[in-house]
């Protein structure tokens, strides 16, 4: 038997929907992460872009086990001296609870130019609802 090694022509994409209600951040990450990065798939290789589309909704609603929400720390620089900032994650899910889903998922990839292209294929919303109908999307269970 040979080996399959797929490449950008060869690759079929499907679209999928994953609802974040009552999830934990971590688990629903690292289901949406092998995903993103095909590695769901029989014909996965690591070195081409063979995952599908992720559309993740309910961000607002997903939950921290722990203390995690107090604890947890998330950092930013504005790239001028002293411009750390940082905010818990209770601040963060408060703001932009998208950005917590997005940078949990950004973590579970590769760091690579390859690693950023499989995020482009990942659409995060705080609501029940997405623009994204058309593509008809099939559930994902995390």
């Amino acid at each position: 038997m040979k080996t399959v090694s797929l490449n950008s022509d060869t690759i079929t994409r499907s679209w999928y929907v994953v609802d974040l209600e009552g999830k934990t951040v971590g688990r629903a990450a690292v289901a949406i992460a092998s995903v993103l990065r095909g590695k769901h798939k029989p014909t996965f290789t690591p070195h081409v872009d063979t995952g599908d589309f992720v559309i993740a909704i309910n961000a607002d609603k997903v939950v921290f086990r722990g203390n995690k929400l107090q604890q947890k720390i998330y950092y930013r620089h504005s790239n001028y001296p002293g411009g750390l900032r940082e905010e818990t994650a209770a601040v963060a899910m408060e703001k932009h609870p998208e950005r917590v889903i997005m940078a949990a998922v950004r973590g579970m990839l590769p760091k690579t130019p390859l690693g950023r292209q499989m995020l482009k294929k990942f659409k995060v919303y705080t609501g029940g609802e997405h623009p994204h109908e058309a593509q008809t999307p099939a559930p994902m269970s995390v």
